[in-house]
This record gives structure tokens, sequence and C-alpha cells, in this order.
């Protein structure tokens, strides 16, 4: 192309998808941890469309919601087809936007989440150097089911689509199908949405099919086919078997790409990397990893097998042990977590620190070469550096009402099975007594102690077996 068009997309995303069995509209089930419609957008945003328009129907204030948060939410509209009446009353529905501003439509599904932008703009290019009127994406497969079939003339151009329903049983055999995405002139698609519509829908299903924009395109300048060679891409996802292959596809894509950029995964087939995770080249990642959310990962750091990790930031040569579960945290380089251990919300920890077996820290702050080993709650705190917490210790940081904050200084000793009630400070190189409960403060350097004196009591089990 000499030039780049002005591009413009409609995403048909209006259906309910009863096949899914779900209380929610098809479009908004997670695929990596994005809703389907999300990677759609996506993907038209990323081949160069400046305006997508979203057809909603059924919940579409829970899909508007989704698509205002997005940070390109200005380059989103959305349009209404009240009555699901086939998809050429889909895009009918959004005939407001097929002005003059953009020289071509595109038209994709929402419920095909693994098309990607490249792919898309590769079909642009072709399509706008075909000079066609209509493009249609099409692919070859071993068992077309109930695809639309494509239909090409003696001279190999595109004459028509038959819709499953709709074809013969010569037609059932074509292997080509109709992927349901298109690049249309707009101005061709107002005039034949206008003929289409105007007319009674006369098929199999009583609906106005986007598919015969092709008998329209084929007597006015042809219709050009354009075909994915990876069928994948435009897998439709209609029930809850198709979004676990369609996962599958994404998941094995996305960890090749990783691989390709210096990451080691053990297993790739029993790895699972969503979206938006980021990571550096000489990370290590075991069997049965979940990283979700907006992760990411810095250069040589290892995670072992079972460990979940959801919008969390780790840092270069962490170790993170098996069956660790971090949220919202941050771990800091060097530092060694888990095996067990439970990072919820607002956990940071500093540079080589250590939280090990059944450590649970929420919202507290590890300052470098913190230590709590094992077997303790960190809530509401900050642990200052080389400060070590032994097993069994808790921040007692609610009292029934409201959180409260305990400061443990630099280089304190905190003996096992400690509770600590909070608000409380513990300070600089002090050390507490094992099975202690402090609720005063402590001085720098000082000892705490608060438990019971221990009684004994000498042959006490003579005369209780006496009685």
């Amino acid at each position: 192309m000499t030039s780049t068009p002005s591009i413009q997309s409609f995403i048909l995303a209006a259906g309910l998808g009863t096949r899914m069995r779900s209380e929610t509209i098809k479009v908004l089930h997670p695929l990596l941890g994005k809703p389907m419609i999300g990677h759609v957008v996506d993907a038209a945003r990323g081949s160069g469309c400046q305006r997508v328009v979203s057809v909603l129907g059924h919940q579409r204030h829970e899909v508007q919601a989704l698509l205002d948060g997005r940070d390109d939410a200005d380059a989103l509209q959305v349009a209404v087809q009240e009555e699901q009446n086939g998809t050429a009353h889909a895009v009918w529905s959004a005939r407001q936007f097929l002005d003059n501003e953009f020289e071509y439509t595109a038209i994709l599904c929402g419920d095909v989440p693994n098309m990607d932008a490249e792919t898309l703009r590769s079909f642009f290019e072709a399509a706008i150097d075909s000079g066609a009127p209509v493009s249609v994406m099409t692919a070859e497969l071993d068992d077309p089911a109930s695809y639309g079939r494509i239909v090409r003339g003696r001279s190999g151009g595109v004459e028509a689509i038959v819709e499953y329903a709709d074809a013969t049983g010569e037609q059932r055999k074509i292997r080509e199908i109709n992927a349901g995405i298109y690049l249309v002139q707009t101005t061709f698609l107002a005039d034949a949405l206008a003929a289409i519509m105007d007319r009674p829908a006369d098929n199999a299903q009583n609906e106005y099919y986007l598919t015969d924009l092709i008998a329209l395109g084929a007597g006015q300048g042809g219709v050009f086919g354009w075909s994915v060679d990876r069928p994948e891409l435009i897998q439709g996802v209609n029930t809850r078997v198709d979004l676990a292959r369609a996962t599958d596809f994404a998941r094995r894509r996305i960890n090749r790409q990783w691989m390709l950029r210096g990451v080691t995964f053990i297993d790739p087939k029993r790895t699972t990397v969503e979206t938006e995770v980021e990571l550096a080249s000489d990370v290590v990642l075991y069997p049965d990893v979940t990283l979700a959310g907006c992760t990411s990962i810095d250069s040589g750091t290892t995670v072992e097998p079972g460990c979940v990790v959801r919008d969390a930031s780790i840092g270069a040569g962490v170790h993170l042990k098996a069956h660790c579960y971090i949220t919202d945290g941050r771990v800091d380089d060097g530092s060694n977590i888990g095996p067990f251990a439970h990072l919820r919300p607002g956990a940071d920890i500093g540079r080589g620190c250590k939280v090990g077996n059944f450590v649970e820290v929420k919202k507290a702050r590890l300052d470098d070469g913190a230590k709590a080993g094992h077997l303790t709650y960190l809530g509401d705190a900050h642990v200052g550096e080389e400060a070590n917490i032994g097993a069994g210790t808790i921040t007692c940081n609610y009292d029934g009402e409201k959180k409260s904050q305990t400061e443990i200084g630099p280089g304190a000793f905190i003996g096992s099975n400690s509770s600590l009630v909070a608000p409380v400070t513990v300070g600089r190189q002090a050390y507490v007594g094992a099975g202690s409960v402090i609720t005063d403060d402590l001085p720098d350097r000082s000892l705490g102690v608060a438990r019971g004196r221990q009684r004994t009591i000498e042959d006490w089990l003579d005369r209780k077996q006496k009685k």
C-alpha cells in the first residue's frame, strides 16, 4: 500500500451465548485473565483501527463498564442491538457510524479471542491492495463442521458464502470456511446493508445474514478471499469446550513467545502465563505455576511448582519455593519466599529477605535482610533491616473495630510463639522473650518478657495416681 487508509472496526458482541450454560454473557468469559471481548478490542486497536465500535445487546451495561475502564476508552464506541436478528442486523444497528470519516470498516467477532493484531494487519493490507469492495478472511479445515462454506467461481474469486443450514450436500463438502472477519469499503457497506435489510430474511434461520454482502460485492467489483494459515486464530467460542481449546492455544502461543525471549519453562504444557504478565530473560518457571494479572518478574528468578503469582512485582534473583501464593505484593531482589508462603495485598518484601514456610504477610513491609522463617503472621506491620521473627509469632493487628500498626526495629529479635498486640513498637535491636505477649512499647536494645512464671510441682503424677 502506498498510503494507509483510515479503518474503523465493528465488533459483534450482542449475543448471550446460551451454549455456554452461564449467567454471564459469552464475551465476558475470561481467557487467560482477560474477557474475550478485551482480546478482540486489543487486536483491533493493535492492527491500526482508529475507532472500535462494539455492538452490544445482552448485559450491555456490564460490557460497556469493562470498555469504559480501558486506557483507550476514548477510541471505543458502543452501539446497541435490541433484538438479535442476525449478523447483518447487528451491523445495521451501528449504522450511525457508517459515515465518511473512515474509508474502510472491519467487522470482527467478539467470541474469536485468538485473532491477533499482526494477522489482522496482514489481512487489511492484502484486502486494500486487492481493490475489492468486500474482503473476507477464510480458512481451510479438515473438519469444517457447521461453519459457512466459501463458494468460489472458476476464476478463483469468492462468489458466495453459504451458511451450513442452507448448504446443499455438495456445498457441505467444501473445506474452506468463512472466518466471520471482513473488511468492507464503508460507503459500499452502508448501501449494501440497506439493500439487505430492505428485503425479507429468506433463509433457514429467518435472520439477516452479513454473508449476503458477498453476493452483492461479487456483482460490484468482486470479493477478495484471504486465507489465514493458522485456523486456531479464527476459532469461535460457543461452549466451555471451545473456551478450553482456545485457552490452550493461547497458552501455548504465549509460552512459546516467552521461551524465544529467554525464559525457561521446565514443562510449558503445565505452566500458565496470562496476557499482561512481563518476564525478563533467565527466569525459570517450574510446572504447575500460574502467573496472572499485571505480574512482572525480573531476571534470574526461579518459581517452583505450584506457585500462583497475581498482580505482583518480583525482583531479580528471587527464589519462590513451592506452593507460594502472592497477590498484589512486591518482592525485591535476592529474597527467598516459601515454601507454602502467602503474601497478601500490600506485602512489600525488601532485598535479601527470607519469608519461610507457612508465613503470611498482609500490608506489611520487611526491610532488607529481615527474616520470618516459619509459622508467622505479619499484618499491618513494618519490620526493620536484619530483624529476625521467630516461629509462631503473630502481630495482633485487629481489635474487633480497627486495624493498628506494629513497628519492629532494625536488628530486633522476636522469640518464638510471641504475640505483638498493636499498636506497639519494638525498638532497634530489642529482644522479645519466647512465648511473650507484648502490649507495651520496648525501647532500643531492651528485653521484653511477658509471660506467666513457670511453676514446677514435683511428684505430681504420683499424687494424681494415688487419688
